[in-house]
């Protein structure tokens, strides 16, 4: 059954490889870590996940009165070969996260890096705090065992007592727990009003921390240039929740001058 999973038609021999897994989140923290290291490094695809064991198609698309096959999202794998002689880097994108078999997804995942050799799992989410969004957003840090929480210690990184990580941005290192693999979650501070929006400002800091632990060398300025557009759309997406905020727990004058004449009337 492995076999019809896991597809892969690439065997590289990978130096030490870390493994970073990304997935759809609040705002898309770990897709835009993840797709713009691949396009920034040379990744080449390794393989991919058979989609049909993982998701269900709920119809099809219709171009010109044809009905065309139906489409799944993509969970690929690539890697990147450090050419500096580090650590090379294993990369897994899903589109999407399956409302079911989340936890064999992770365990096939698991399969496939400890098959190159993958030491330790990454993985990057959002911290939803009341930070505002004029703030430098800070970076928490969170890993399977005490001996990668001192590994984590050098980075100065945010840490809780107390964390939910949503979905399989989570699960996977609960399972990488399960099976005895260090993994580490890095989080970015991303504002409760504009959780869905996503957020270059969170990725930024993550990656700024993420880069130099697994020894990768990356320009971030392309994403510097895409924080500071964002940082302008949830600024309106902050007008927004407050002009909403007020219409809900504000009454206008007149309304309620008419309200108390009702009862007047009412009271004659």
């Amino acid at each position: 059954m492995t076999n019809d999973i896991i597809k892969i038609h690439a065997r590289p021999k990978l130096n030490a490889p870390n493994l970073l897994a990304a997935w759809p989140g609040i705002g898309n923290v770990a897709m835009v870590i993840a797709n713009y290291l691949k396009a920034k490094l040379p990744f080449k695809e390794m393989g991919y996940l058979e989609p049909s064991y993982f998701f269900d198609p709920i119809g099809v698309l219709v171009k010109d009165d044809v009905v065309e096959e139906p489409t799944f999202p993509q969970s690929v794998f690539y890697y990147w070969k450090n050419t500096k002689g580090g650590h090379d880097l294993i990369l897994f994108i899903g589109d999407d996260q399956p409302a079911a078999k989340g936890y064999d997804l992770a365990h096939y995942i698991l399969d496939v890096g400890q098959r190159f050799g993958a030491g330790r799992v990454y993985t990057c989410a959002a911290a939803i705090t009341r930070i505002h969004h004029t703030e430098p957003p800070k970076v928490w840090g969170v890993g399977t065992s005490h001996l990668v929480t001192t590994d984590l210690k050098p980075y100065n990184l945010e840490h809780s007592t107390n964390l939910q990580i949503a979905g399989l941005n989570g699960l996977l290192l609960g399972v990488a727990k399960e099976r005895d693999i260090d993994g580490a979650c890095l989080l970015g501070e991303v504002p409760v009003y504009a959780s869905r929006v996503t957020n270059p400002m969170a990725a930024l800091a993550v990656l700024k921390v993420l880069a130099p632990m697994l020894e990768i060398k990356v320009d971030l300025a392309e994403l510097a240039k895409m924080a500071v557009e964002a940082a302008e759309r949830i600024k309106q997406v902050a007008a927004q929740a407050m002009e909403e905020y007020i219409d809900y727990f504000t009454e206008p004058i007149w309304e309620r001058g008419e309200e108390g004449e009702e009862e007047d009337e009412e009271e004659r």
